[in-house]
């Protein structure tokens, strides 16, 4: 779809090539916000001004990135600037609401146990600073690459490198004092 709309955007309006960026990425986006908010709801209006910020400056999108990429910065930019405005730190309440899949094959002592688990490892990625969760956000719950991890956050391969070891010695640090109590 991309390389369509990159290819033919000339002959289509912002509104349908936002629409189309809504479709392909909206879900996308919506988790990303997810990881620096932990509100479902607060995610969802963050996805949608995500969106209006994006429609208002796609015409001065300069293709230097993939559309993707730059979508995805302007919704880490807009996550962050939420988390740092004066409404999210005295008047949104956190809600930890955690939306999971189990197998129906599996039986219930096995479904608690690996609810109980899945649980544990969302704690300890939501409980990493920042910059460490972004990073492992990025590359196991969204398959990227180091390269896309480096334009989507704006650092050098080697950062993003760097920062994937220490957030997953982070990560294990944190799982081994939770199983030792």
């Amino acid at each position: 779809m991309e390389s369509y709309l990159i290819n033919d955007t000339a002959n289509l309006s912002n509104e349908m090539i936002i629409d189309e960026l809504m479709q392909q990425y909206g879900e996308e986006i919506l988790k990303l916000v997810m990881q620096y908010v932990h509100n479902h709801s607060v995610a969802e209006d963050l996805t949608q001004e995500i969106f209006v910020k994006c429609y208002k400056a796609l015409p001065s999108f300069q293709y230097g990135s993939s559309l993707k990429t730059w979508l995805w910065r302007i919704a880490i930019n807009h996550s962050k600037d939420y988390l740092k405005s004066w409404y999210a730190k005295n008047v949104e309440a956190k809600d930890d609401e955690v939306f999971m899949k189990v197998e129906s094959s599996m039986s219930v002592e096995q479904e608690v146990i690996q609810q109980q688990e899945d649980n544990n490892l969302v704690k300890a990625v939501m409980a990493l600073p920042v910059k460490y969760r972004e990073v492992i956000y990025l590359c196991y719950y969204e398959d990227q690459t180091m390269k896309e991890m480096s334009e989507v956050l704006q650092i050098s391969e080697n950062t993003v490198k760097t920062r994937l070891r220490k957030g997953k010695q982070l990560l294990k640090k944190h799982l081994e004092r939770e199983e030792n109590g």
